[in-house]
């Protein structure tokens, strides 16, 4: 580890860092635009140049490796005309827009020219004037103020996969293009908003909306998949007006989704923000929170707990699901489930559900096999953590199930289970890349397992991972990649059939049979309401989605930026959510209806606190106990042995901007899945 001394200060730091970052760790700040901590070095904007002794010239801090016995100094009269200069070259250019320009506030241009730069302009000449490139719904661009950073292009080439940006022309005539003008077909392109360091790439659906000093920052998790991407909330009168990532290293370093930061314009369209009863004409009509809870209480006070059932939602909360789950206990009702897609989990063993080596240890794997999962829709911040590896040790990647570009390269090995099974049985080729590897990883995805075979298909992939090491002293590489944000915290309360329960597939049987009276929703849109039959349907839930048209009582509930709320990711780490902004209308928080109504049925709910219901959850399970840890699950057996159907394995997931209710009601989301279809037609010769 060198050793170097900055400024009179001695600092030792890891082999291979640079000078710019042993100045940050002696304490010193340095200026750059093009530096990056997550990007290579590009070297070109020269912003960070400090004075090294002996050196005839300074030196560009960022790519320069930090060696032993260096002397650097970063604020001396060299350095000081140095950095001026650079600004004063940057600004020839740059238009002189900050009142209008939505970066003003929050650009590094900006706030380096008041620190670092020069009082006054020597350059007379008129400013080059660019074209705005057209890259798509979500990044408006203003290429007048590009100052070639290229942080946009490494972004789109290292982290996103997609070589869709790049430098044109040359000299004085530089631009940063597409090249041949298209819209941009990441599902992580908004990142280089963040990264542009002035106005040139700026957010296109917040365009115009606020300045930053006007907004009420919430930091809360993002539930639009199950990664459980940290968030910032940002908000002003009441209204969430954009959501930006925060740094999180275990789950999504510092990036988040196109859906996860564009998809709030759907929580102010179809929302529910009253109690609706169904009249005997048949139309839903507005109630008082009074006669909607009555209504609710005489229908489950006059049938027998046998025959109710609740079903969970992709998004719900897990406060609202223990305050149902001790609602539907208390009544006497086996019949609960949070797997809507009917997916084949055993709800015993925490190992067979949950992302065992944890996302960040993906930055460990050698070997990955993908079963029945498009990581890259399913969660695209995980794929990124893929592509990350895998430009970093050329990992080898097996795929069984659909075939999608994956961002980085893969071997196909097959389409469904008896690929699964060769593999088991080391008759494969890649079976002894895994068994040779000192990490290998599998992840079995929902496409897998919600299916009739799901179960066998768990065992098969448990019986791979046992005979290929992939789980072994010290490492546990079995994981399953979920889709919905709350179905973990539902399996980890015990939100699952109890003895003689039913379970999606059997309620919604029940409900065609005439078995079942009474079926609560709890924010639960992605199940088939046809087969409801003629049961009385409680709806509970933020948005009036497939779940509240077929409801006979609709509960208006909050979303997940309009209360504090507990999610558990995929991986099994439990996160708190905080409230951003209050519900709409008369929707309440989902926990506080349930446990109003349990004083309605009698059957009074034993906390009236927020925290007493966590600690209920504690109770339950001690993941939640440890928030932002994971509690690791002991090996066990789990999945059903038996024959497996051949049928190929398929994503759950056709449209990535378009997955839940909130995404549905999106008019952003709604224009990037026109924008991609039009992409697609284009490149396959369809025409509408």
């Amino acid at each position: 580890m060198p050793k170097l001394t900055v400024n009179g200060i001695q600092v030792e730091v890891p082999a291979g860092a640079t000078v710019l970052q042993a100045c940050e760790a002696a304490g010193f700040e340095i200026p750059r635009f093009c530096y990056h901590e997550r990007l290579s070095i590009a070297g070109n904007c020269r912003m960070c140049l400090v004075e090294q002794e002996k050196a005839p010239k300074p030196i560009a801090s960022c790519a320069m490796p930090a060696a032993d016995n260096m002397v650097i100094r970063t604020d001396t009269p060299v350095v000081r005309k140095a950095r001026k200069g650079v600004m004063e070259f940057l600004l020839i250019n740059h238009p002189l827009d900050c009142p209008i320009c939505d970066q003003g506030g929050e650009c590094d241009l900006q706030d380096q020219a008041m620190a670092y730069g020069f009082d006054r302009s020597r350059y007379q000449e008129n400013k080059r004037a660019v074209p705005d490139k057209e890259l798509g719904p979500l990044v408006k661009t203003s290429m007048n103020r590009c100052i070639h950073c290229t942080r946009c292009v490494r972004f789109a080439s290292e982290v996103a996969g997609v070589e869709e940006l790049g430098a044109v022309f040359r000299g004085e005539h530089m631009e940063i293009s597409t090249y041949v003008e298209k819209t941009l077909t990441s599902e992580l392109s908004a990142n280089i908003v963040d990264l542009c360091p002035v106005g040139a790439l700026t957010s296109k659906p917040y365009a115009f909306v606020a300045r930053p000093w006007e907004l009420r920052k919430t930091e809360s998790v993002d539930v639009l998949d199950a990664v459980g991407s940290n968030i910032r909330v940002d908000s002003r009168s009441g209204e969430v007006l954009r959501v930006l990532p925060r740094v999180n290293e275990f789950v999504n370093e510092e990036w988040i989704s196109d859906k996860t930061r564009f998809a709030i314009d759907g929580l102010k369209r179809q929302r529910l923000d009253r109690p609706y009863l169904r009249g005997a004409d048949g139309k839903l009509a507005p109630a008082t929170w009074s006669d909607a809870l009555a209504a609710v209480a005489a229908k489950l006070g006059s049938v027998p707990g046998s025959r109710i059932a609740a079903i969970a939602g992709d998004q719900a909360d897990c406060e609202a699901l223990t305050a149902l789950k001790d609602l539907m206990t208390a009544l006497g009702s086996p019949h609960l489930d949070c797997r809507q897609d009917g997916a084949r989990l055993d709800p015993s063993a925490p190992v067979g559900w949950r992302f065992n080596s944890t996302i960040a240890g993906i930055d460990s794997c050698d070997a990955l096999l993908l079963v029945g999962t498009n990581p890259r829709w399913e969660a695209p911040i995980i794929n990124a953590r893929i592509r990350k590896r895998w430009l970093s040790s050329r990992l080898p990647v097996g795929v069984i199930g659909p075939q999608h570009d994956l961002t980085y390269k893969s071997e196909y090995l097959g389409a469904g289970p008896q690929t699964l099974a060769d593999l088991a049985d080391g008759r494969h080729p890649f079976a002894e890349t895994l068994r040779s590897a000192k990490a290998p990883m599998i992840i079995v995805g929902q496409g897998a397992l919600a299916r009739a075979d799901g179960a066998q298909v768990l065992a098969l992939a448990r019986r791979a991972a046992e005979a290929l090491g992939i789980v072994r002293d010290g490492w546990n590489g079995f994981n399953v990649l979920h889709v919905a944000a709350g179905r973990v915290g539902g399996l980890e309360l015990g939100f699952a059939p109890a003895a003689g329960g039913r379970d999606v597939a059997g309620i919604l049987a029940g409900c065609a049979a005439g078995e079942i009276d009474v079926v609560w929703l709890q924010g639960a849109d992605e199940v088939d309401t046809s087969r409801l039959g003629k049961a009385f349907v409680i709806y509970q839930g933020h948005h009036g989605d497939r779940g509240a048209h077929r409801a006979d009582v609709i509960l208006p509930g909050a979303a997940y930026t309009e209360k504090n709320a507990t999610y558990v990711n995929t991986e099994g780490r439990a996160q708190r959510g905080r409230i951003a902004i209050f519900p709409p209308g008369d929707a309440r928080e989902d926990w506080k209806i349930l446990r109003a109504l349990s004083d309605r049925l009698g059957k009074r709910l034993p906390y009236d606190t927020l925290a007493q219901v966590r600690a209920r959850m504690a109770e339950i399970s001690p993941v939640f106990a440890q928030i932002d840890s994971v509690v690791p699950a002991p090996w066990a057996g789990f999945g059903a042995a038996g024959p497996v159907d051949t049928t190929p394995f398929r994503s759950p997931v056709s449209n990535f901007h378009m997955t839940c209710a909130i995404s549905r009601a999106s008019a952003t989301m709604a224009e990037c899945t026109a924008a991609r279809q039009a992409a697609l037609d284009a490149r396959t010769g369809t025409h509408a």
